[in-house]
């Protein structure tokens, strides 16, 4: 006759592999990687960038040049004064220097890129509309009339 062995409810689950745990690691290691974007300028102006309620998003930023205006910060920089200033790639530059500096931006572009580049202008909330004015005159002269202000999203008044 045979004999039947009752189930055991004592045994328990073996336990979870862990072998494929370090090709999982390495895996999200490499996609962190190849996501991340570092920043490739120092920010040696303050900007506190303006708010505004009819904003859009620039969808492509490989085609856009970025010029920041305000006052230079205070990492040792005491003798630069409280004028604002501009700055192109990590240096500072005067308002004469702007087309020349606008133009090398856009020839280390590809060349398919070049017809389609907006300057984004990213200003302090206390530089004076003549700066900018003064900015956008020299732009034009090289023909660079497509342009941008960086702002938040929000309400005017906070601007005040």
């Amino acid at each position: 006759m045979i004999k039947f062995n009752k189930y055991r409810s004592s045994k328990s689950l073996p336990p979870v592999s862990t072998a494929s745990l370090p090709d999982i690691v390495f895996i999200l290691l490499f996609f962190f990687m190849t996501v991340t974007v570092m920043k490739n300028q120092n920010l040696l102006v303050e900007n506190t960038l303006p708010t505004a309620t009819e904003t859009e998003k620039l969808d492509k930023k490989d085609r856009v040049i970025e010029i920041y205006i305000g006052k230079p910060t205070t990492d040792g920089n005491a003798n630069l004064g409280d004028e604002p200033r501009i700055q192109m790639d990590n240096k500072f530059i005067t308002v004469d220097e702007v087309g020349d500096y606008a133009l090398q931006a856009l020839s280390s572009m590809p060349q398919h890129l070049r017809s389609v580049a907006t300057v984004s202008i990213k200003a302090d909330v206390g530089v004076k509309m003549g700066v900018i004015d003064d900015l956008k005159n020299q732009l034009r002269k090289v023909n660079l009339l497509k342009i941008n202000y960086t702002t938040y999203e929000g309400a005017i008044v906070d601007n005040l």
